[in-house]
């Protein structure tokens, strides 16, 4: 049995060594990078090809994403690509650019795959190439170093996230709405929390809770709940789908919204903190000026904004073809200060449609915001329209804008 040098039992370890690569086939772009950096050759590289398959996974017909050159996988700084190019001798990706990123063949197998190392903060667009032909498949691509509070800590106490029955509005009739609430674990009934609402919630739900623990936990936030709320279900007004109606339209509807219907229910649970430095509100797109709009219609309210990519466009343009949120920019110029206090998120790489264009949209809130003398910052990066920046950098915004927080005032007595 010891006799490693005799062919029959070489041949059993090797197999026996393949059969766990492709076991422990989870792969990542640093397992990946170390496996193409082996350079695997027949057995091994038909199974490195197959974990490859698997991690890129299917599309919706059942057939692997690499056939037609996947979508890259992107953790933080480093993104993968592969592609099935039968007969190809030679694949790689170009970028916008003009780079051009080699991609290896896996052993003799049709796969070409390989991972890519950026500097944070990167985005640019991409196809690939075979043969030095470029082919259908084209994408984007933006990497950011995600700071440390986005991932759990071991002893950080974890709050409590809880989905709620779809919400049936008045003061939007005829709309349904998932929801969700937020309960950090240092909340207790005898001291109202502060509070943050976040539109498109859903799509927040899966990273929020973890930074709300480790920021609080670590004395850089308030005792805050969360709310998520999805935008309404329905028939949509005037023409435009429910979540315009409600995100991009200039008035204090969604502010009343709020006000009237959702933070007395979420109190009948929780109690939260009335004055309007103790809450905050954030959004993404038409999210983004949504939650501008709440606080500028409702500053006593509300004076904590959190804007990705906000849409200070002409979206709801009206009957006028002018009612959109890009008046903004000269109403903020033109109207006295209000005590907002508002965090700005926006990339090079933005939207530029009929409705304007987005980096020179959020550029001009900025300036507007800093003639007018707002509390306010702007992270202009090379991004697109996406939420990887603003997640990447979200631990920084909420320190700075729940920065110089002060406590609750302690109840009088007899209260």
């Amino acid at each position: 049995m010891l006799k490693l040098t005799t062919p029959g039992l070489s041949i059993l370890v090797t197999l026996t060594l393949v059969h766990r690569a492709g076991a422990a086939g989870q792969l990542s772009t640093r397992v990946l990078a170390e496996r193409l950096a082996a350079g695997p050759t027949g057995e091994n590289a038909a199974v490195l090809a197959r974990d490859i398959r698997a991690w890129f996974g299917k599309d919706r017909s059942g057939q692997d994403n690499v056939r037609d050159g996947a979508n890259p996988r992107v953790e933080r700084l480093e993104t993968a690509w592969a592609i099935e190019a039968p007969g190809a001798k030679t694949a790689a990706i170009v970028t916008s650019d003009g780079k051009v990123l080699p991609l290896a063949r896996v052993g003799e197998t049709p796969l070409f795959a390989a991972t890519h190392r950026f500097p944070d903060g990167t985005a640019f667009r991409w196809s690939y190439l075979l043969d030095g032909t470029q082919v259908r498949r084209r994408g984007q691509v933006e990497v950011y170093d995600d700071q440390p509070e986005l991932t759990e800590r071991p002893g950080v106490p974890k709050g409590k996230l809880t989905h709620q029955t779809p919400w049936e509005s008045k003061i939007f009739p005829r709309t349904r709405r998932e929801w969700w609430i937020y309960v950090p674990a240092q909340y207790r009934a005898d001291q109202p929390a502060c509070v943050m609402v976040f539109q498109d919630g859903s799509g927040y739900t899966s990273f929020v809770p973890t930074v709300f623990d480790n920021l609080i936990a670590a004395g850089e936030m308030p005792v805050t709940v969360a709310i998520f709320l999805n935008p309404g279900t329905g028939p949509g007004e005037g023409g435009r789908g429910q979540r315009s109606v409600e995100y991009d339209t200039l008035s204090d509807r969604y502010a009343r919204f709020l006000l009237e219907e959702i933070l007395p229910e979420v109190e009948k649970t929780v109690k939260l903190r009335h004055d309007p430095d103790s809450r905050a509100i954030a959004g993404i797109s038409s999210g983004g000026i949504c939650a501008w709009t709440v606080a500028w219609e409702r500053p006593d309210e509300f004076r904590k904004v959190l804007s990705w990519v906000g849409s200070f466009t002409n979206i709801a343009s009206g009957k006028t073809r002018r009612e959109g949120g890009h008046n903004y920019e000269a109403l903020i110029r033109k109207t006295p200060r209000k005590p907002i206090r508002v965090f700005l998120q926006d990339g090079a790489n933005d939207l530029d449609n009929a409705n304007g264009n987005w980096p020179l949209a959020n550029q001009q809130m900025a300036k507007a915001l800093q003639f007018a003398g707002y509390d306010y910052r702007f992270v202009y990066g090379s991004g697109f329209h996406s939420n990887r920046h603003g997640r990447a950098i979200l631990p920084e915004s909420l320190r700075w804008l729940w920065r110089d927080s002060k406590p609750a005032a302690e109840p009088k007595s007899g209260q």
